[in-house]
């Protein structure tokens, strides 16, 4: 028989917080079907603890919790109180998803900044509703990606200021050797081996052999015969793909504003990280239908 996960249902629905003062009924144990519902009842209990966890809930007020969840059960064919109940859910959610992960994403690891909860719900019920947005979701998005990068710049330069000189020193002086090239974007190439085969496009998947290091001469990330999406990794690199001919082998060097920014994409590479790679281009090739040109968490990938 399949089991059953009522706690999956409550992380969805989460009706855990609505009290009305109920406490758990008692069981009368008259039959084979009143056996079997307490026992279903006993088994699914024994995954709230971590469910709790999950959300969060302090398990000393576990009393209130089987009120909460007591109602919500009970009253759970009444549509006004199933979408009272779906918003507590939804709003314990959000508030989750703002500390662990929107904040950390733009203070990194400063606790005591928030982006402002009253003026996150009040955009939030605003789309919700469908009228009274200040702005439209084309410019949300705009004011996400380009505020949010310009606040991870302004903090990450607290803590690695000096790691940002050090990289535009070495860019500086790298754009002064021989041979070496500014492409858009301001990244350098340097072409070790000529090829004289067809340019890839944005939207094509190549095959490629890379070594990947960081200005110190450390080597974070090396493959041959990857392949990978022209246009899904970070903007440098793709801008380098774009102007490399199949059967080149190139010194290209990305300066952190088409790399990965403030960001800090693994531990061996910090915000403002210059990124030289050595790359030589195999070919162009489709990728598989309905799988990823190249396993997620590359350094080379956005």
């Amino acid at each position: 028989m399949k089991k059953i996960s009522i706690v999956a249902a409550m992380a969805i629905v989460a009706v855990g917080l609505v009290s009305c003062g109920k406490s758990a009924p008692k069981e009368e144990l008259k039959s084979d079907v009143d056996s079997l519902s307490y026992a279903f009842g006993i088994d699914q209990g024994q995954s709230v603890k971590q469910y709790l966890q999950q959300m969060q809930i302090d398990t000393a007020y576990i009393d209130e919790f089987i009120k909460g969840m007591n109602d919500g059960a009970q009253g759970a064919d009444d549509k006004k109180r199933a979408a009272y109940n779906a918003g507590i859910g939804v709003g314990m959610q959000m508030n989750m998803i703002i500390k662990q992960q929107i904040n950390r994403q733009i203070f990194g690891e400063d606790s005591t900044k928030t982006i402002s909860l009253n003026n996150f719900l009040a955009g939030f019920a605003a789309s919700a509703k469908g009228k009274g947005q200040k702005m439209t979701v084309e410019q949300a998005r705009n004011i996400e990606q380009n505020t949010s990068k310009a606040i991870q710049m302004k903090n990450a330069e607290k803590t690695y200021g000096a790691n940002k000189k050090k990289s535009d020193a070495y860019m500086a002086a790298n754009a002064k050797k021989p041979g070496v090239k500014t492409i858009g974007q301001g990244v350098q190439v340097k072409e070790l081996k000529a090829g004289n085969g067809p340019m890839p496009k944005a939207s094509d998947v190549v095959k490629i052999n890379y070594v990947g290091k960081t200005i110190e001469g450390k080597v974070f990330d090396q493959r041959n015969d990857a392949t990978m999406p022209v246009g899904g990794v970070i903007p440098g690199f793709t801008e380098a793909l774009t102007k490399m001919p199949v059967g080149s082998k190139w010194e290209i060097t990305i300066p952190y504003s088409a790399g990965y920014g403030a960001q800090q994409p693994s531990p061996d590479l910090k915000p403002f990280s210059t990124l030289v790679f050595t790359v030589e281009l195999l070919g162009i090739e489709k990728a598989p239908q309905g799988q990823p040109a190249m396993p997620q968490g590359q350094p080379a990938v956005r």
